[in-house]
């Protein structure tokens, strides 16, 4: 399941490198294959955010879905959109002057639709030394049920951490506790110092 998330992604630049606008059609045909109702890359801003609420909001509201499910859906797309924008290191006025810097602080995230369940599917780059932490967090929130995430939640609410990218640690154990299910995840290594992080969450 999570290795439809980078391949897609390469598919979806495969079809428009080609200069023949039929491909539009094929990467269409693409993404409703795979029962994409949402895709999108590029750098994560305040503005982005909040009209891809809205799209999402709307299209929930017309699927014939349990109202419960299509809450929690909503719910756990929030904080994964959130948890991608608290990680960009760079000031956006910054990005604007250096091209190179668009590049390497973009994210990819998807919204996927079938067999009953939705699937919400992130990818951001992330240096090795905080891949390593996000790792054992990960590891640690897989490995608690229901009332240990609840417990695990208060505890570092309680310890106050907090750093500039928001409150540490809580986005994942937010998105685990209102997704139900465990986090599936992958690094990718892109260069020495970079690697890919890929985020699958099912919610059913």
């Amino acid at each position: 399941m999570l290795r439809y998330l980078i391949p897609i992604v390469y598919i979806c630049e495969y079809l428009l490198s080609d200069m023949s606008i039929s491909n539009v059609y094929q990467l269409f045909k693409t993404l409703e294959k795979d029962s994409i109702l949402l895709s999108f890359k590029g750098l994560v801003t305040a503005e982005l955010l909040s009209s891809i609420l809205h799209i999402m909001e709307s299209k929930l509201t017309h699927l014939q879905e349990d109202s419960k499910l299509k809450k929690k859906v909503f719910n756990v797309l929030v904080e994964c959109l959130q948890n991608l924008y608290h990680h960009i290191d760079v000031h956006e006025d910054d990005i604007k002057e250096d091209i190179e810097l668009l590049d390497k602080k973009s994210a990819v995230f998807m919204i996927a639709r079938f067999g009953g369940s939705f699937y919400v599917r992130t990818g951001n780059y992330v240096e090795n030394k905080d891949a390593t932490k996000l790792m054992r967090r990960l590891d640690k929130i897989n490995s608690l049920d229901k009332e240990e995430l609840r417990l695990y939640y208060q505890e570092i609410l309680g310890n106050g951490g907090r750093s500039g990218k928001g409150t540490a640690g809580l986005g994942m154990i937010d998105i685990a506790r209102k997704s139900g299910n465990k986090l599936e995840y992958e690094f990718v290594q892109v260069t020495e110092d970079i690697k890919f992080f890929c985020l699958n969450v099912k919610i059913d």
